[in-house]
């Protein structure tokens, strides 16, 4: 599943910093990222790549992503979350699932000196349907590691940021353990307004036991945001899975809002 849809971004009421991704809070600050996803599928991606299995599949989904600087090098996380989702054949019966999951977690600044490497770990019970390779309304509890590396740059005198991480994920249960790796890129086209391209990525191990095979999803999204006032601004982004393999071929809407204090 994708993290927090920006959680990866800039605090546009600090325009030359990055104050997530591979950044820790300061200390004291606290930062809530409110998310709602709307993502939609007709068609699945078949063992060959092919988006050839027809489908019915909707989704609503809500996150809370807290983040408290305990320390300037130290961050915990609260993800709350829950989704509803309709899933099944185009002509045949309709499965509605319901399901909350709560993750926590911490990061851990190691270097900033060149650019920002951090470290993280993370726990969460997972409910179904938050990822697009649910089966069965199945859910799994989840451990996962991630090394986050995150720079701020000019770009034709604009200021900008990249940011990339990439994790193991320990999952409970038939399915296998993931492999996400995640990029974002963000540029400030004015101090209050930044376009926000991200890329995420999930890449099945070969652990898993049946219904679940091998397995890969990739989405991209586009976003503009937007500060709005005082510490508060909006998020406003679409995305679209351009390949996978045994996964939806999702397409949907993001709108956040995001506020530090």
């Amino acid at each position: 599943m994708m993290r927090p849809l920006i959680a990866l971004a800039a605090v546009l009421a600090m325009t030359t910093e990055a104050n997530a991704g591979a950044w820790t809070q300061a200390e004291d600050n606290t930062q809530i990222i409110s998310t709602f996803t709307y993502s939609r599928a007709s068609r699945s991606y078949d063992a060959s790549s092919n988006p050839a299995i027809p489908i019915r599949y909707l989704k609503l989904l809500t996150q809370t992503y807290v983040e408290y600087g305990v320390r300037d090098w130290l961050t915990l996380t609260v993800d709350p979350e829950y989704a509803k989702a309709e899933s099944g054949p185009p002509e045949g019966p309709i499965e509605v699932a319901n399901a909350f999951a709560i993750g926590a977690g911490a990061r851990l600044r190691l270097i900033e000196n060149h650019g920002v490497f951090s470290v993280e770990g993370s726990y969460k019970s997972a409910g179904a349907f938050d990822t697009s390779v649910s089966v069965n309304q199945e859910s799994a509890r989840q451990f996962e590691i991630r090394a986050l590396y995150g720079t701020n740059f000019n770009l034709f005198g604009m200021t900008a940021f990249a940011d990339v991480e990439a994790a193991e994920r320990f999952i409970a249960g038939a399915r296998p353990n993931e492999t996400p790796i995640d990029i974002s890129v963000g540029l400030h086209i004015t101090p209050h307004t930044m376009i926000l391209g991200q890329s995420f990525n999930v890449v099945s191990g070969g652990d898993a036991r049946p219904p679940y095979g091998y397995y890969r999803s990739h989405k991209l999204q586009l976003s503009i945001v937007q500060h709005i006032w005082k510490s508060t601004s909006v998020q406003l982004g679409a995305f679209v899975s351009p390949a996978g393999q045994n996964a939806l071929k999702e397409q949907g809407l993001s709108l956040a809002i995001w506020d530090s204090f």
